[in-house]
């Protein structure tokens, strides 16, 4: 990954962009949603994340975010992990869930393919931060 998608500085204000592995379109169930809200509330409350702005599209997230305190390369790093479990599970419990057996198939192989994974992975493992406004 080249220099231009890492964080520089922490607070910075950054646009964030980060996606499903294989672009799965998770996100066309509002209980998938919740979870990502509710984690950048928890996020906002406990981790000093600021959020300007977040878009949460049908594979993707988008948010504008910084930082006073924090590190946001674990802010993310913390976010996404969290995201991740509590969806997959989300996901495997839910038996009405249409998509459940094709969608967990495609977390596991994509898990499968990477090292870093125990069972499944969820999201691409880059973020794509571009440093919006350098604050001094």
């Amino acid at each position: 990954m080249g220099r231009k998608y890492k964080f520089h500085t922490h607070h910075d204000i950054y646009f964030v962009s980060f996606a499903t592995v294989n672009w799965v379109d998770v996100f066309v169930r509002r209980v998938y949603c919740e979870i990502i809200v509710d984690s950048l509330r928890y996020c906002i409350t406990h981790k000093s994340l600021e959020v300007y702005a977040w878009c949460i599209m049908s594979s993707h997230v988008h948010l504008i975010i910084s930082t006073e305190e924090g590190n946001l390369s674990d802010i993310m790093r913390d976010l996404k992990r969290h995201t991740a479990k509590a969806i997959l599970k989300e996901i495997e419990e839910n038996l009405q869930e249409s998509r459940r057996d094709w969608m967990l198939w495609m977390f596991k192989r994509a898990g499968e393919r990477n090292p870093n994974n125990e069972t499944y992975q969820f999201w691409q493992q880059n973020n794509h931060p571009v440093q919006l406004l350098q604050m001094k």
